[in-house]
């Protein structure tokens, strides 16, 4: 990494007064100096943990961190990694005792904590407690994923791959060179490969991992605690929410991967994290372990001014529609509000997060960021007769197939976004097009054969389905769509079905008042009949002819010319990444987020987000009391902690001065999938539980801007808290490893 000064005046006054003062403490300043520019650059990054010792071990140290990167990971004896889990798929976990306890976000676990709350047994509103092993809840569906250990596959993967290939004859002998490395890879029969393309498929690692799916729920807060600020407070600082719930991962007797059984015993991880009682400090080394969804760091301008002006505004403004709809629901019925609780944080969450990317975007201008940086990229290609040689075209054609892209990508999530994500119905109907199709095709055995799998899957649907909430999206997003669909791509035909029934509520109201999968009493009863009659009543269904006929001009019309834009896109952007690696040597480059084991690292700090306002770093119990509004829908708060709160009964877990911390700030780089996260301190303790990032860096995902993007925890001893002297579970205090007592810095 170069070192830039930032003036020689300061500099020579510095080296001179070194020359004058000699001694230890001096030296140690130097040293600092020295290091200053790098660490204020030390921002930023999702690095690969099998690579620390070679790019970011030295660059830690300095920046405070006490471990070595063997002790972060290591394939052949235990290591911090072993305690992270991907949980569930889309967010992180990590074990925090040696038997198997599980530590997640409140929302990384509130589809389990739903499935098991009623009205009459309503875990949302009381939380969820287990007193014992023999109480804790069995999660079908939930899992924990742990690495064992990650390889660079680079050169067999591209083994007889030319640039002179078509994409697809590329990805064709990538396919079957993957294939082969799968047969030759070494692993023991409970383990599982994963292959993931890095740097836009310039590159391949392989992953070995063994997944657990006995995994069961032991404790919860109430929603009141757990989802604190709720939707209001979503991706905003300070936050005030315990985002966290507690798990356990079982394992067969053998401690291997074992279905769900009672003879199941706690899974003995190989590395637990201990937890520190110490607390943070502003200027603290953190880390952040986890699993990052994905990022999109190295696009060129023209897609960041497309994400902020045309396509991040276009799903904002379908999911605010569906979302006030919901909120409505749930507000007058408890049962709705139990039933899409999940499902509309899922929806919002996202929906806030792209309204705070596009405004970040354009307020800390990130286009203008990423041109300056292009421009350097043009002179340096122009100056080396090589480089202009492979790379003088490369830019203008990527950004000019970028504005090409742009309608189609715009219908695109116009499409997805009203009838796949948030129109409850037609995204059934579109799951069972093909099956509908195999009975018009009078493939009745093929229709007949899939009826139960299809049962099932409607079964689990109308659990939490209400089809009055999905009507009243149903009608204001189809209106939406007519709006700003082109005509030819499917407004034309939205509009004429609505004006034959006289109006979208009027559209609405037929096809959810005549469909047979709009009701699961319709369903039910004619499910239990002949496959023919099923067969022709889903044929000639309302929903099932509208979703075919807004799909087909869809289908006609801009899939094709999306698709063939989207893969010379995607051929471009893997030259242009290879490019950027090449024209800047110096620079070092993380690979985008893709769901992959990663490690972040940053400091403890608070941020101006505009002229005249700074925010701390940390935020208390006293500002939930703030906020507290009785009987609120997103800011009320139980009784008992109100009292816990007035009388100060914070047990060993409050600050120095007496008050109870609840969340903190750093400059970690996080995204989604890091959700329950461990935040570590420089000795690999656990400080926190990563839950969010503030409003302003959530362009984080393309634009990581070290002044301002922040990520979000919950201070572990909140959760220390609640567990203890809000829920009374000292027994599972007890199995943790709680430290106190910050090590000695490292010589």
């Amino acid at each position: 990494m170069t070192l830039r000064h930032s003036g020689s005046l300061g500099w020579r006054f510095f080296y001179f007064y070194f020359r004058r003062c000699k001694g230890i403490f001096m030296k140690r300043l130097l040293l600092f100096l020295i290091w200053l520019p790098v660490l204020l650059q030390a921002q930023g990054g999702m690095w690969l943990p099998m690579y620390l010792e070679k790019q970011n071990e030295k660059e830690m140290q300095a920046l405070g961190c006490r471990l070595d990167a063997d002790d972060l990971y290591a394939p052949n004896r235990p290591s911090v990694k072993d305690a992270i889990c991907q949980f569930s798929g889309g967010c992180t976990g990590e074990m925090i005792s040696a038997e198997g306890l599980l530590l997640t976000n409140y929302h990384c676990g509130f589809g389990a904590i739903q499935k098991h709350s009623t009205l009459e047994q309503n875990y949302i509103e009381a939380g969820f407690w287990a007193k014992t092993r023999a109480e804790e809840l069995p999660c079908p569906g939930e899992s924990a994923m742990f690495i064992v250990r990650m390889e660079d596959i680079t050169a067999l993967a591209l083994q007889n791959v030319t640039e002179t290939m078509s994409d697809r004859d590329r990805q064709s002998q990538i396919d079957k060179n993957l294939a082969q490395i799968r047969v030759g890879t070494k692993k023991e029969k409970w383990e599982e490969i994963l292959i993931r393309p890095f740097y836009n498929g310039n590159q391949y690692f392989l992953f070995i991992a063994v997944t657990y799916t006995d995994i069961r729920l032991v404790g919860a807060p109430p929603i009141s605690i757990g989802k604190f600020g709720a939707d209001t407070d979503n991706w905003v600082w300070p936050r005030h929410t315990g985002d966290f719930s507690l798990f356990r991962v079982y394992a067969g007797k053998d401690n291997r991967p074992a279905s769900y059984s009672t003879e199941n015993q706690p899974l003995q991880p190989a590395h637990f994290l201990p937890v520190s009682l110490d607390g943070v400090e502003e200027g603290d080394f953190t880390m952040v372990y986890g699993f990052p969804g994905r990022t999109d760091e190295y696009l060129p301008a023209a897609a960041i001014a497309q994400t902020a002006e045309v396509l991040d505004p276009a799903k904002v403004s379908i999911r605010d529609r569906a979302l006030k709809i919901m909120d409505g629901f749930m507000r007058n019925d408890p049962s709705v509000k139990i039933a899409y609780s999940a499902r509309y944080a899922t929806i919002a969450n996202s929906w806030k997060k792209w309204l705070g990317e596009m405004q970040g975007l354009k307020t800390y201008n990130a286009m203008g960021a990423r041109q300056t940086y292009e421009s350097e990229f043009a002179r340096r290609v122009s100056q080396n007769p090589d480089l202009k040689v492979r790379y003088s075209n490369l830019l203008p054609r990527l950004n000019q197939t970028c504005q090409e892209i742009g309608p189609f990508a715009r219908a695109r999530d116009y499409y997805l976004e009203t009838f796949l994500r948030n129109i409850e119905l037609m995204g059934q109907v579109s799951g069972l097009n093909n099956w509908i199709k195999s009975y018009q095709d009078n493939n009745l055995n093929t229709f007949a054969g899939q009826t139960a799998d299809v049962n099932k899957r409607l079964a689990a649907f109308y659990k939490d389905y209400r089809p009055a909430v999905d009507k009243a999206v149903f009608a204001a997003l189809v209106e939406l769509y007519a709006q700003n669909m082109r005509d030819d791509w499917g407004a034309a035909y939205v509009r004429n079905a609505a004006a034959e029934r006289g109006g979208y509520d009027l559209l609405a109201d037929y096809i959810f008042s005549n469909s047979t999968l709009a009701s699961p009493e319709r369903w039910g009863a004619l499910v239990k009949g002949e496959a023919k009659a099923l067969g022709e009543a889903l044929s000639q269904d309302p929903a099932v002819a509208f979703w075919r006929g807004v799909t087909a001009p869809y289908q006609e019309q801009v899939a094709p010319r999306l698709q063939e834009l989207q893969a010379t896109l995607n051929l471009l952007q893997r030259q242009y990444m290879a490019a950027q690696i090449d024209v800047f040597r110096e620079k070092r480059f993380f690979p985008d987020a893709n769901g992959t084991l990663r490690l972040t690292y940053g400091k403890v700090r608070g941020y101006s987000p505009k002229d005249a306002v700074r925010y701390d770093f940390r935020s208390y119990l006293d500002g939930v009391m703030e906020k507290y509004v009785p009987g609120d829908y997103e800011f009320d708060v139980p009784r008992r902690l109100i009292d816990l709160w007035k009388s100060k009964d914070f047990g060993p877990y409050a600050t120095s001065e007496g008050r109870m911390p609840v969340g903190f700030i750093a400059t970690n780089h996080t995204t989604g999938g890091n959700s329950g996260s461990p935040a570590l301190d420089a000795n690999g303790n656990l400080i926190g539980l990563n839950f969010d990032r503030v409003w302003e860096g959530t362009m984080s995902d393309l634009n990581y801007d070290p002044a301002i993007c922040r990520n979000v925890m919950v201070d572990i001893r909140y959760i220390l808290f609640i567990v203890d002297k809000y829920a009374g579970a000292r027994h599972l205090i007890d199995e943790m490893k709680l430290v106190r007592g910050k090590r000695k810095k490292r010589k």
